[in-house]
Protein backbone atom coordinates (compact mmCIF):
# COMPACT_ATOMS: atom_id res chain seq x y z
CA UNK A 1 0.00 0.00 0.00
CA UNK A 2 1.25 3.54 -0.65
CA UNK A 3 1.63 6.28 2.09
CA UNK A 4 -0.87 9.09 1.65
CA UNK A 5 0.29 12.14 3.00
CA UNK A 6 -2.42 14.02 5.91
CA UNK A 7 -4.43 17.10 4.82
CA UNK A 8 -2.59 19.91 5.91
CA UNK A 9 -5.48 21.36 7.99
CA UNK A 10 -5.10 17.89 10.07
CA UNK A 11 -1.38 17.41 9.23
CA UNK A 12 -0.94 20.75 11.06
CA UNK A 13 -3.22 19.99 14.08
CA UNK A 14 -1.57 16.88 15.11
CA UNK A 15 1.92 18.41 14.49
CA UNK A 16 4.87 17.76 17.24
CA UNK A 17 2.14 16.40 19.22
CA UNK A 18 3.11 13.24 21.59
CA UNK A 19 0.55 10.58 21.02
CA UNK A 20 1.27 8.42 24.27
CA UNK A 21 1.20 9.62 27.37
CA UNK A 22 3.01 8.98 30.73
CA UNK A 23 3.49 5.09 30.92
CA UNK A 24 3.10 4.72 26.87
CA UNK A 25 -1.21 4.85 27.50
CA UNK A 26 -2.82 6.23 24.81
CA UNK A 27 -3.47 9.91 25.70
CA UNK A 28 -2.86 13.32 24.63
CA UNK A 29 -0.80 15.95 24.67
CA UNK A 30 -1.55 16.43 28.21
CA UNK A 31 -1.95 13.11 29.35
CA UNK A 32 -5.19 12.52 29.33
CA UNK A 33 -6.71 9.47 28.28
CA UNK A 34 -8.92 9.81 25.34
CA UNK A 35 -11.27 8.10 26.96
CA UNK A 36 -13.71 10.66 29.08
CA UNK A 37 -11.54 13.89 27.90
CA UNK A 38 -12.66 17.19 27.80
CA UNK A 39 -12.10 18.96 24.32
CA UNK A 40 -13.23 21.91 25.79
CA UNK A 41 -10.66 24.91 26.33
CA UNK A 42 -7.85 26.80 24.22
CA UNK A 43 -5.11 25.28 25.32
CA UNK A 44 -6.69 21.74 23.63
CA UNK A 45 -3.77 21.26 20.36
CA UNK A 46 -6.43 18.89 18.22
CA UNK A 47 -8.65 21.97 17.74
CA UNK A 48 -10.20 25.24 17.84
CA UNK A 49 -13.98 24.68 19.20
CA UNK A 50 -13.99 26.41 22.77
CA UNK A 51 -16.44 25.02 24.77
CA UNK A 52 -16.86 21.62 22.94
CA UNK A 53 -17.68 18.72 24.96
CA UNK A 54 -17.57 16.05 22.33
CA UNK A 55 -21.17 15.21 22.26
CA UNK A 56 -23.25 15.40 19.02
CA UNK A 57 -24.69 18.76 17.43
CA UNK A 58 -27.87 19.09 18.70
CA UNK A 59 -29.54 19.84 15.26
CA UNK A 60 -27.45 17.09 13.15
CA UNK A 61 -28.75 14.56 15.64
CA UNK A 62 -32.28 15.64 15.17
CA UNK A 63 -31.86 15.67 11.77
CA UNK A 64 -30.66 11.86 11.59
CA UNK A 65 -33.82 11.01 14.37
CA UNK A 66 -35.59 12.48 11.37
CA UNK A 67 -35.17 9.95 9.17
CA UNK A 68 -36.70 7.15 11.29
CA UNK A 69 -40.05 10.10 11.93
CA UNK A 70 -42.51 7.22 8.97
CA UNK A 71 -42.25 3.92 10.72
CA UNK A 72 -43.40 0.82 8.09
CA UNK A 73 -43.21 -2.82 8.16
CA UNK A 74 -42.69 -2.51 4.29
CA UNK A 75 -39.37 -4.93 3.43
CA UNK A 76 -36.10 -2.43 2.99
CA UNK A 77 -35.81 -1.92 -0.35
CA UNK A 78 -39.47 -2.20 -1.52
CA UNK A 79 -40.73 0.94 -3.47
CA UNK A 80 -43.80 0.50 -1.53
CA UNK A 81 -42.09 1.76 1.46
CA UNK A 82 -40.98 4.64 -0.16
CA UNK A 83 -44.43 5.79 -1.68
CA UNK A 84 -45.65 5.59 2.14
CA UNK A 85 -42.80 7.85 3.38
CA UNK A 86 -44.00 10.65 0.98
CA UNK A 87 -40.53 12.40 0.55
CA UNK A 88 -37.62 10.63 1.98
CA UNK A 89 -35.35 12.86 -0.11
CA UNK A 90 -36.39 15.95 2.85
CA UNK A 91 -34.58 14.00 5.79
CA UNK A 92 -31.44 13.17 3.42
CA UNK A 93 -31.35 16.95 2.85
CA UNK A 94 -32.12 17.73 6.20
CA UNK A 95 -29.10 15.36 7.46
CA UNK A 96 -26.62 17.54 4.95
CA UNK A 97 -27.85 20.57 5.70
CA UNK A 98 -27.18 19.96 9.17
CA UNK A 99 -23.73 19.21 8.69
CA UNK A 100 -22.86 22.43 6.77
CA UNK A 101 -22.74 23.89 9.99
CA UNK A 102 -22.04 20.96 12.38
CA UNK A 103 -18.59 19.97 13.89
CA UNK A 104 -17.63 16.07 13.29
CA UNK A 105 -14.93 13.78 14.21
CA UNK A 106 -12.55 12.53 11.69
CA UNK A 107 -10.76 9.34 12.86
CA UNK A 108 -7.11 9.07 13.07
CA UNK A 109 -4.87 6.13 13.74
CA UNK A 110 -1.75 6.70 15.33
CA UNK A 111 1.62 4.92 15.45
CA UNK A 112 0.57 1.64 13.84
CA UNK A 113 2.95 -1.22 14.30
CA UNK A 114 1.95 -2.95 11.14
CA UNK A 115 1.43 -2.64 7.39
CA UNK A 116 -1.95 -3.06 6.07
CA UNK A 117 -5.48 -4.00 7.70
CA UNK A 118 -6.60 -2.88 11.47
CA UNK A 119 -9.68 -4.35 12.98
CA UNK A 120 -11.78 -2.60 14.70
CA UNK A 121 -15.41 -2.64 16.00
CA UNK A 122 -18.08 -4.14 13.22
CA UNK A 123 -19.93 -1.26 10.96
CA UNK A 124 -23.12 -1.09 9.35
CA UNK A 125 -24.43 0.34 6.24
CA UNK A 126 -21.84 0.90 3.37
CA UNK A 127 -18.77 -0.32 5.70
CA UNK A 128 -16.70 -3.04 6.62
CA UNK A 129 -15.14 -3.86 9.70
CA UNK A 130 -11.40 -3.27 8.25
CA UNK A 131 -9.76 -0.52 8.60
CA UNK A 132 -7.18 0.08 5.81
CA UNK A 133 -3.95 1.99 6.86
CA UNK A 134 -1.21 3.72 4.98
CA UNK A 135 2.14 1.47 5.47
CA UNK A 136 4.58 2.60 8.25
CA UNK A 137 2.58 5.86 8.83
CA UNK A 138 3.73 7.44 12.22
CA UNK A 139 -0.55 9.00 11.94
CA UNK A 140 -2.89 7.78 9.22
CA UNK A 141 -6.78 8.71 7.73
CA UNK A 142 -9.07 5.67 8.54
CA UNK A 143 -10.75 4.64 5.38
CA UNK A 144 -13.62 1.75 4.70
CA UNK A 145 -14.69 0.03 1.43
CA UNK A 146 -17.93 0.60 0.70
CA UNK A 147 -20.11 -2.83 -0.76
CA UNK A 148 -19.44 -1.50 -4.29
CA UNK A 149 -15.43 -1.12 -3.56
CA UNK A 150 -15.58 2.27 -3.59
CA UNK A 151 -13.69 4.51 -0.74
CA UNK A 152 -15.35 6.07 2.21
CA UNK A 153 -14.45 7.96 4.91
CA UNK A 154 -15.77 7.79 8.21
CA UNK A 155 -17.02 10.76 10.26
CA UNK A 156 -18.50 10.84 13.92
CA UNK A 157 -21.28 13.26 15.30
CA UNK A 158 -19.26 12.79 18.79
CA UNK A 159 -16.22 11.15 20.66
CA UNK A 160 -18.53 8.62 21.95
CA UNK A 161 -19.80 7.25 18.53
CA UNK A 162 -16.10 7.32 17.58
CA UNK A 163 -14.76 5.59 21.02
CA UNK A 164 -17.84 3.11 20.59
CA UNK A 165 -16.19 2.20 16.80
CA UNK A 166 -12.84 1.98 17.40
CA UNK A 167 -11.24 2.87 20.55
CA UNK A 168 -7.82 3.40 19.57
CA UNK A 169 -8.67 5.74 16.95
CA UNK A 170 -7.65 9.14 17.70
CA UNK A 171 -10.15 12.31 17.34
CA UNK A 172 -9.69 15.12 14.98
CA UNK A 173 -12.75 17.82 15.11
CA UNK A 174 -13.37 19.59 12.09
CA UNK A 175 -16.55 21.21 10.56
CA UNK A 176 -18.17 18.69 8.41
CA UNK A 177 -17.56 20.51 5.03
CA UNK A 178 -13.57 20.51 6.05
CA UNK A 179 -13.90 16.87 6.48
CA UNK A 180 -15.52 16.85 3.04
CA UNK A 181 -12.36 18.22 1.61
CA UNK A 182 -10.34 15.85 3.42
CA UNK A 183 -12.49 12.53 1.62
CA UNK A 184 -12.18 14.24 -1.60
CA UNK A 185 -8.00 14.88 -1.20
CA UNK A 186 -8.04 11.32 -0.29
CA UNK A 187 -10.12 9.90 -2.85
CA UNK A 188 -13.17 8.87 -1.20
CA UNK A 189 -16.51 8.87 -3.04
CA UNK A 190 -18.72 8.51 0.21
CA UNK A 191 -18.88 9.85 3.81
CA UNK A 192 -20.23 7.43 6.23
CA UNK A 193 -21.66 9.10 9.59
CA UNK A 194 -21.14 7.60 12.56
CA UNK A 195 -20.40 3.98 11.66
CA UNK A 196 -21.46 1.08 13.95
CA UNK A 197 -23.95 3.52 15.71
CA UNK A 198 -27.85 2.83 16.44
CA UNK A 199 -28.36 4.05 12.72
CA UNK A 200 -25.52 4.61 10.06
CA UNK A 201 -25.70 7.41 7.66
CA UNK A 202 -23.94 7.27 4.28
CA UNK A 203 -23.54 10.47 2.11
CA UNK A 204 -23.16 10.12 -1.46
CA UNK A 205 -20.52 11.39 -3.93
CA UNK A 206 -23.15 14.40 -5.09
CA UNK A 207 -23.59 15.81 -1.35
CA UNK A 208 -20.03 14.89 -0.95
CA UNK A 209 -18.72 17.05 -3.61
CA UNK A 210 -21.46 19.95 -1.87
CA UNK A 211 -20.24 19.68 0.99
CA UNK A 212 -16.82 20.27 0.58
CA UNK A 213 -17.47 22.83 -2.15
CA UNK A 214 -20.24 24.66 0.83
CA UNK A 215 -22.40 24.87 -1.67
CA UNK A 216 -26.65 23.42 -1.18
CA UNK A 217 -27.69 20.44 -2.27
CA UNK A 218 -30.62 19.13 -3.71
CA UNK A 219 -31.24 14.89 -3.66
CA UNK A 220 -31.23 13.85 -7.43
CA UNK A 221 -34.18 12.61 -7.52
CA UNK A 222 -35.90 16.10 -5.89
CA UNK A 223 -34.10 17.85 -8.50
CA UNK A 224 -36.33 19.84 -11.57
CA UNK A 225 -33.26 20.86 -13.12
CA UNK A 226 -32.19 17.29 -13.42
CA UNK A 227 -35.18 16.44 -14.79
CA UNK A 228 -35.44 18.71 -16.95
CA UNK A 229 -31.87 17.87 -18.39
CA UNK A 230 -33.14 14.07 -18.90
CA UNK A 231 -35.90 14.91 -20.63
CA UNK A 232 -33.91 16.86 -23.63
CA UNK A 233 -31.68 13.65 -23.45
CA UNK A 234 -34.44 11.50 -24.01
CA UNK A 235 -36.11 14.01 -27.02
CA UNK A 236 -34.04 12.39 -29.96
CA UNK A 237 -34.78 8.53 -28.91
CA UNK A 238 -38.39 7.26 -30.43
CA UNK A 239 -38.53 4.37 -28.54
CA UNK A 240 -39.15 6.19 -25.49
CA UNK A 241 -42.56 7.47 -24.65
CA UNK A 242 -42.33 8.52 -21.44
CA UNK A 243 -39.92 8.65 -18.66
CA UNK A 244 -39.98 9.70 -14.22
CA UNK A 245 -37.38 10.21 -11.91
CA UNK A 246 -38.55 9.08 -8.25
CA UNK A 247 -36.23 7.94 -5.21
CA UNK A 248 -34.80 4.35 -5.70
CA UNK A 249 -34.86 1.83 -2.32
CA UNK A 250 -31.39 2.23 -2.13
CA UNK A 251 -31.94 5.42 -0.45
CA UNK A 252 -33.53 3.51 2.81
CA UNK A 253 -31.64 1.85 4.98
CA UNK A 254 -32.38 0.07 8.69
CA UNK A 255 -31.18 0.88 12.34
CA UNK A 256 -29.97 -1.38 14.49
CA UNK A 257 -33.12 -2.57 15.86
CA UNK A 258 -34.68 -3.71 12.24
CA UNK A 259 -36.69 -0.15 11.88
CA UNK A 260 -36.52 1.39 8.36
CA UNK A 261 -34.77 4.59 7.98
CA UNK A 262 -35.90 6.93 5.08
CA UNK A 263 -32.42 8.08 3.79
CA UNK A 264 -28.68 7.32 4.38
CA UNK A 265 -28.78 4.77 2.86
CA UNK A 266 -25.55 3.15 0.37
CA UNK A 267 -27.95 3.64 -2.98
CA UNK A 268 -28.59 3.59 -5.83
CA UNK A 269 -30.61 6.50 -5.16
CA UNK A 270 -31.99 7.45 -8.03
CA UNK A 271 -35.55 5.13 -10.27
CA UNK A 272 -36.16 5.67 -13.60
CA UNK A 273 -39.37 4.29 -15.05
CA UNK A 274 -38.94 4.21 -18.70
CA UNK A 275 -41.96 3.26 -20.91
CA UNK A 276 -40.96 2.13 -24.31
CA UNK A 277 -42.87 2.11 -27.52
CA UNK A 278 -44.57 -1.03 -27.87
CA UNK A 279 -43.73 -4.04 -30.32
CA UNK A 280 -39.82 -3.34 -29.87
CA UNK A 281 -37.83 -6.92 -29.96
CA UNK A 282 -35.41 -7.80 -26.75
CA UNK A 283 -32.85 -6.51 -29.20
CA UNK A 284 -34.41 -3.56 -29.60
CA UNK A 285 -35.17 -2.73 -25.99
CA UNK A 286 -31.58 -2.89 -24.52
CA UNK A 287 -30.38 -0.96 -27.47
CA UNK A 288 -32.71 1.76 -26.71
CA UNK A 289 -31.68 1.34 -22.43
CA UNK A 290 -27.93 1.76 -23.38
CA UNK A 291 -28.68 4.29 -25.65
CA UNK A 292 -30.50 5.95 -23.10
CA UNK A 293 -27.83 5.32 -20.50
CA UNK A 294 -24.98 6.26 -22.65
CA UNK A 295 -26.60 9.45 -23.57
CA UNK A 296 -26.63 10.82 -19.83
CA UNK A 297 -23.40 9.23 -18.63
CA UNK A 298 -21.84 11.52 -21.49
CA UNK A 299 -23.62 15.05 -19.56
CA UNK A 300 -21.20 15.88 -17.07
CA UNK A 301 -24.06 17.64 -15.53
CA UNK A 302 -26.07 14.54 -14.86
CA UNK A 303 -23.28 12.98 -13.64
CA UNK A 304 -22.22 15.94 -11.14
CA UNK A 305 -26.15 15.48 -9.54
CA UNK A 306 -26.41 11.55 -9.89
CA UNK A 307 -24.14 9.08 -8.04
CA UNK A 308 -26.14 5.89 -8.75
CA UNK A 309 -29.28 4.80 -11.22
CA UNK A 310 -31.85 2.28 -11.64
CA UNK A 311 -33.66 2.27 -14.70
CA UNK A 312 -36.67 0.26 -14.52
CA UNK A 313 -39.09 -0.60 -17.74
CA UNK A 314 -42.52 -0.06 -17.46
CA UNK A 315 -45.68 -0.88 -19.32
Amino acid sequence: MTERQLPAHIAAALAGRPTRGPGGNTADSAGQPWAGRDLSGPENPLHAFDDDDGRADPRLTTAVAGLLAQPTDEPLGDHSALDQAGRPGSGERGIVAALTTARVFIPIVAQLGVAGEARGAGTRSASSSELHSDKEADMALVTLDAPDGRKALPIFSSTLALQRWHPEARPVAAYASRAALAAVADGAELLVLDPGADLTVVVRRPALWALAQQVPWTPSYEDPALAALVEVAALGQEEILSLALRPAGGVLTRSADGSIAFGGGPGPELRMDVQLRPGLTAQGVRDAVATLRATLLGRQDFVERVDSLDIKLIS
